[in-house]
């Protein structure tokens, strides 16, 4: 059986707040740890019926690429609960509020 690892790094400033977000992997070929702005981690807890969750960003993660963050995240859920569920209808209105939700963000799409 192979194991894989993926690490993250938060340094916080005093007041406990991101300032960096390093994140590495054991398969990406690379001994790199990679800098992010933001991050949103969710494990499913079998036992307890329920999500464990971590959203953490930087102080200087800019609103706009907080807004494409949220649009992206949206539609890579569909693209997972579709894989998960083939659940083909309710994707579709999922990317149906994708689309809303760049609209009224402002998102133009591959930008």
């Amino acid at each position: 059986m192979k194991t894989a690892e993926i690490k993250l790094t938060v340094e916080l400033d005093e007041a406990n707040n991101p300032d960096n977000i390093l994140w590495e992997s054991t398969d990406s070929g690379s001994a790199d740890k990679v800098p992010a702005k933001a991050m949103f981690l969710s494990v499913w807890d079998h036992n307890y019926k329920n999500t464990l969750k971590i959203d953490l960003w930087t102080k200087d993660m800019p609103v706009d690429e907080m807004k494409r963050f949220f649009y992206e995240t949206l539609q890579t859920m569909g693209d997972s609960f579709l894989k998960a569920t083939n659940e083909t209808l309710i994707v579709e209105d999922l990317r149906d509020y994708c689309a809303h939700f760049a609209e009224k963000m402002g998102i133009v799409e591959g930008k």
